[in-house]
């Protein structure tokens, strides 16, 4: 490894330990403000399943990232322009989400990337080689995003208060809405989770010529067994647990379960917001051109990239947590559930319009859409106008520093 590469991977470890501390809160923030599992139990579980998600099915994101948003055909014949635009790229991000996490704001790294390679590809190319679709894209998830999020937690929620918490019986209740649950949770995670784990296994059986079964089968199959047993499971803890923690006991199990689902999927996706730049100029150095559609990743900077999240996350992820699980509103486990469960569907949705999400737009939408219903005089506004403006500047803030650093290099750059 020449000096170049070990400095960019230094900085590809830095933005990794900066999207941990930051963003891993995503998943983990409200399970801790609800009380279901202390903070050193997330730091642990969320470092695991986080690590794995990166290692494991992190190649993929990593690629698309790499090859889609910077579009390397425009530095064919400059590959060392697009070698520089990757190092301002990552120095960008690194500054900015380390700025935000000291002050406790959950912000998008995937806004940030974007607002960075725009910067630099403005003063590489000109304006008009900027991907202006890409930007109004971003600009309406940002208003649309933590809307939806918000609407479904808050119809989620009441839902839950008015058919179970509210009902002469809620204990009986739960009992009959326990199955409906289960499939709702391992349904919309299964989704999100499965496929990155069906797909190489149905890849697998049609290549040893054993079975030919489509991945989506595999997924129904391996749900619905999962659906079975987490409801004999939750009958079981029902009638074992003491009763006044019976229900929010319940929940919190529920909630755990979904956050755990929430950090593999995202060390998975997120991780290549870290790494892609340094997977680029690593392709750059080797084959002296730049990357075509298919980049491949090697192994040592999945792993990089994933002991940086996790690095990140267990010094320096309290901050964000604590926003996000006490800073807001106060949770309880029945609510924090709803937040995680509206996240991840928003950002189902999101996919499926083709619009560019962040987690953390969709979480702060989901607590809030709760506190308007539990009771917005509960809601902290001064917490959450601090993280909005945060959201507003990510990506001006993001394209000028990386215009900026982009230029001051080209000046020393030999």
């Amino acid at each position: 490894m020449d000096i170049q590469t070990a400095i960019v991977a230094l900085l590809a470890f830095y933005v990794a330990w900066n999207l941990g501390a930051n963003d891993v809160a995503n998943a983990m923030g409200t399970s801790v403000g609800s009380g279901a599992i202390t903070l050193k139990q997330a730091i642990i579980i969320a470092g695991v399943l986080e690590f794995l998600g990166a290692v494991l099915f992190g190649q993929e994101v990593t690629s698309t990232l790499g090859t889609k948003i910077a579009n390397p055909a425009l530095f064919a014949t400059t590959p060392q322009t697009l070698v520089m635009g990757m190092i301002s790229v990552l120095l960008t991000a690194g500054i900015w989400l380390q700025i935000a996490t000291a002050r406790g704001l959950p912000v998008s790294s995937s806004h940030a990337i974007v607002g960075a390679i725009a910067g630099f590809t403005w003063v590489a190319l000109g304006i008009e080689a900027i991907d202006w679709s890409s930007i109004g894209l971003i600009t309406i998830g940002w208003i649309l995003t933590p809307i939806i999020s918000g609407a479904i937690a808050a119809g989620f929620y009441s839902l839950i208060q008015y058919w179970i918490f509210n009902q002469p019986q809620p204990l009986s209740q739960l009992q009959e809405w326990i199955p409906w649950l289960s499939t709702l949770l391992l349904s919309v995670f299964g989704i999100i989770v499965l496929p990155t784990v069906t797909q190489p296994l149905s890849q697998f059986l049609i290549e040893q010529g054993k079975l030919n079964i489509p991945p989506h089968d595999i997924t129904l199959f391996i749900g619905g067994i999962g659906v079975i047993i987490l409801t004999l499971i939750s009958w079981r803890q029902l009638a074992n647990s003491q009763i006044d923690h019976k229900i929010q006991g319940l929940f919190a199990k529920f909630q755990v379960l979904s956050a755990c689902f929430v950090a593999f999927a995202h060390g998975s996706n997120d991780v290549g917001n870290a790494i892609a730049p340094l997977a680029i100029i690593s392709y750059i150095h080797q084959q002296g051109q730049v990357p075509s559609d298919e980049l491949t990743i090697p192994p040592w900077i999945l792993v990089l990239g994933a002991m940086g999240i996790v690095a990140g996350l267990a010094v320096w992820g309290k901050k964000v947590i604590a926003t996000i699980g006490e800073n807001i509103i106060s949770l309880e486990p029945s609510s924090g559930f709803c937040a995680e469960l509206a996240t991840a569907m928003t950002i189902l949705l999101a996919s499926r319009l083709g619009l560019p999400v962040s987690t953390s737009h969709a979480l702060i939408g989901g607590v809030v859409g709760i506190g308007l219903v539990q009771n917005i005089k509960s809601i902290k506004f001064s917490t959450i106008q601090n993280i909005a403006a945060a959201w507003l500047i990510t990506v001006p803030i993001s394209t000028a520093l990386s215009a900026a650093i982009f230029t001051i290099m080209g000046i020393f750059w030999h």
